[in-house]
């Protein structure tokens, strides 16, 4: 929203500088995107008079110009056919910069001649698009700035602009009078009285106006009068420049009116050639098939049902959005019929979207005029009208009702405190509403008809706020129910969540935060893309649903840091996932992703690819770090993401703890990533939280006596499990047993070879640590023997001979 500050002035009485007005917008919520002062731009500039003026010796177009200035004579060279002697005009300096060529002079040399500046045109100067000569002043002291001089005999030229942006729920703000409004509430100046005009008819409209039933919802008011006789020339200078300085293009007098009161009155209207129209006006739902030529000479095929105004025979316009080419005021129009109208805002969002047409006219009925001001509207753009174009009015026709939008809301004084945290006097609070033009009925705040935004009772507290500035607002301390020390607020699940994401950092993983929404495809290759998770509204085609593991997004983010070069990645995330569309149906996981080698190259060999047990090793370090019991076991039952073969879930009976593995090549080649690539899923609510939780370590335990270790290697089926094998051991004695390792596998074709086919050995080392005497060979040797037997009766294996 664009507007000057003198036309701000025609609504309001103030004093106030432009940053003033600028800092209170800004604190009212009407955000000053950028300020347009021409002053600014023009402050270097100054008068001069050219003394004499010779032909150029090497140039026909070129003039040899001396020019008295402030600081003596100085010589230009110019090419403007009016650069005479005795011309006043404006003098642009070495070191000047000049807004229109984008250029700071410098001395130059043009054609051998030296010029000392340039004697600036109106476009130059960014004041208009004239540029057949250079500027000439009636008169004018030498060395007076230009700015000094426009604001004695010309101040619209060098009126700022100023251009703000406005939330939704603020439509009263895309007039300027609504702006003025804010701005008198908050004390910067007296909201001048709006006029109260009713034009008398001069005779019978000779156009009707009708609603068709079906569609009175989307279009419920809708009037309009014949002005005949009038004389569509170019409008007033002052009307021209003010749509100019906002950025339109001044057409002719009718169309102008309309634009003027469209960003002046936040009043939308339309003016229709009666020379162009068959019959009666009337509004109904758009056919199937039906197209129109708007006023931007482009024809749209209309969807079933939006709103449109069509006389006998054809289509004139879409309701709310733009006009028909062919039925809008042209300079040889000489009767015109004015349309005011009320439209539904979601009705008018429908069709402008559909239809892809972003107009004034739309962007305010899509947020909601006021439909009081209709017919008030009406009649002052007739006055306009008749004021600038002559003719005579006839009576107003109208059809269907204004719709009814008075509430009341209470104001409750003390709320302020208790929502805003200000203290603001009763009286003050009322008088705010006052004068946003709320009237007060006791207690009662009757909302205007302009505001459809305020909703309820706490939007009354906001507007008294938002008016006494929300910079006044103090912090303060939250009271403490108790002294002490206060009690924990974590959950213990979000305490674990906070340990596992420090020990991923501490394996070295960086994080990553990704979005919740994947597309359809990568949630397909996770398990998910069912409709029970699809977005309705998605930002992008590219997060289509919500995301069934945390694995697409981080191999997405491998691959993009891949195609940048970064090709050994440790990323790690820990976040929601989402089987369904339910409360109920989202899990808390960590996943981690390794990807390309375990490290930087050296000279000593020790760079690899990543593998599984590196996956493997920083899963049960997370799982030990958040309480996960020491003795778990090794599924196979896969999700389909993982390799088939070099993959497994860490169960703890039947419930999933972790899982870990390569992740499948036809997965990584979808995502796009270059392998290898290895990964982890930590199910952290899955892990049981411990029956006691203690603040301190427990005492240390440490036996005395001499330990001993004892080596076996089991011959067993290929397809055996190592884990079972230590699992085997270790439960062969608990209270002797310490611990039990894997240090050795031969299998193979040699293996297969001494010890017979789909045969391998695993050799384990078993610690035992005593804790009252010290052990006799016989006593190691009964352990060995119950190990053996623990082993074989577990996986079939025998000692290897």
């Amino acid at each position: 929203m664009k507007f000057t500050l003198s036309w701000l002035k025609d609504h309001l009485e103030t004093d106030a500088t432009v940053n003033e007005i600028a800092e209170a917008l800004t604190d009212l919520g009407l955000e000053v995107e950028e300020i347009s002062d021409p002053a600014a731009r023009l402050a270097s500039f100054r008068l001069a008079r050219i003394t004499h003026a010779e032909q150029h010796p090497d140039a026909d177009r070129l003039r040899v110009l001396r020019v008295e200035t402030d600081s003596g004579e100085a010589q230009i060279v110019c090419g403007a056919p009016n650069a005479r002697a005795g011309l006043i005009g404006v003098l642009a300096r070495p070191g000047d910069y000049v807004p229109g060529i984008d250029t700071t002079l410098s001395v130059g040399r043009i054609r051998g001649v030296e010029s000392h500046g340039m004697m600036a045109s109106e476009r130059e100067l960014e004041l208009s698009d004239e540029h057949d000569g250079i500027i000439e002043l009636p008169s004018g002291q030498v060395g007076q700035r230009f700015i000094d001089w426009l604001a004695e005999h010309a101040p619209d030229r060098i009126d700022p602009v100023i251009e703000i942006k406005i939330t939704p729920n603020r439509p009263d703000a895309l007039g300027v009078r609504g702006i003025a409004r804010d701005l008198a509430a908050r004390g910067l100046g007296t909201l001048k009285p709006l006029e109260q005009i009713r034009v008398e008819g001069q005779f019978d409209c000779p156009t009707g106006v009708s609603i068709a039933p079906e569609i009175a919802a989307s279009a419920p008011f809708f009037a309009g009068r014949v002005v005949r006789g009038v004389t569509n020339g170019p409008s007033p200078d002052w009307l021209q420049k003010r749509l100019r300085a906002i950025g339109l293009r001044p057409i002719n007098a009718l169309v102008d009116i309309t634009n003027y009161f469209t960003h002046d009155l936040n009043r939308p209207l339309h003016v229709f050639d009666m020379a162009q129209l068959d019959g009666n006006l009337h509004l109904r739902g758009a056919l199937a098939g039906e197209t129109l030529q708007a006023l931007d000479d482009k024809t749209y095929a209309l969807p079933e049902g939006a709103v449109v105004i069509t006389d006998a025979s054809r289509l004139l316009s879409i309701a709310g959005v733009m006009g028909g080419a062919e039925t809008g005021a042209q300079p040889g129009t000489t009767d015109v019929f004015i349309e005011a109208a009320y439209f539904d805002p979601i009705a008018t969002a429908t069709t402008g979207r559909a239809l892809r047409i972003n107009s004034d006219a739309r962007y305010r009925f899509e947020r909601g005029i006021d439909p009081e001001f209709t017919l008030p509207g009406l009649e002052l753009a007739t006055r306009m009208v008749l004021d600038l174009c002559g003719g005579e009015a006839s009576n107003v026709v109208t059809a269907g009702e204004v719709p009814d939008h008075a509430r009341a809301y209470r104001l409750d004084t003390d709320r302020v405190v208790s929502l805003v945290g200000m203290q603001i006097e009763d009286t003050v609070q009322r008088q705010t509403l006052e004068h946003l033009g709320f009237r007060m009925d006791g207690d009662m705040a009757h909302v205007p008809s302009w505001r459809p935004d305020i909703q309820g009772e706490a939007d009354l507290i906001e507007e008294i706020a938002r008016i006494a500035s929300l910079t006044r607002l103090v912090g303060q301390p939250l009271p403490r129910p108790r002294p002490g020390v206060p009690q924990p607020v974590l959950t213990p699940l979000q305490r674990r969540e906070g340990e596992a994401r420090r020990m991923a950092a501490a394996l070295g993983y960086n994080e990553c935060v990704t979005y919740s929404f994947v597309d359809q495809d990568s949630a397909a290759l996770f398990g998910g893309g069912q409709d029970a998770v699809r977005i309705e509204n998605p930002i992008s085609s590219e997060m289509t649903h919500l995301r069934p593991d945390l694995l697409p997004g981080l191999l997405a983010a491998a691959a993009r840091n891949q195609a940048r070069g970064f090709a050994d990645l440790a990323l790690f995330e820990c976040g929601p996932v989402f089987s369904g569309g339910e409360p109920g149906q989202q899990s808390l996981r960590l996943t981690g992703l390794l990807v390309g080698a375990n490290a930087a190259r050296d000279p000593h060999g020790s760079r690899r690819a990543v593998d599984i047990y590196d996956a493997k090793a920083d899963a049960e370090a997370i799982l030990q770090t958040i309480g996960a019991p020491a003795r778990t076991q090794i599924d196979r039952k896969l999700d389909g993401w993982w390799h088939p073969g070099r993959a497994g879930n860490i169960q703890l009976g039947p419930n999933r703890l972790a899982s870990f593995g390569e992740v499948h090549p036809r997965i990584l080649r979808q995502m796009d990533v270059k392998g290898p690539a290895v990964a982890f899923t930590i199910h952290l609510p899955n892990v049981p939280l411990p029956k006691t939780r203690v603040t301190t370590r427990p005492a240390l335990n440490a036996s005395a006596l001499q330990g001993a270790d004892r080596d076996f290697a089991f011959v067993v089926d290929r397809g055996v499990e190592a884990s079972s094998i230590v699992n085997a051991a270790a439960g062969a004695d608990k209270a002797l047993i310490e611990r039990v390792q894997v240090f050795d596998q031969f299998i193979g074709d040699k293996a297969e070879a001494q010890m017979g086919q789909g045969k391998k050995s695993v050799a384990i080392t078993v610690h035992l640590q005593p804790r009252d005497k010290t052990l006799t060979d016989a006593e190691i040797e009964a352990v060995a023997a119950k190990i053996i037997d623990k082993v074989g009766k577990a996986t079939g294996g025998v000692l290897r001979k």
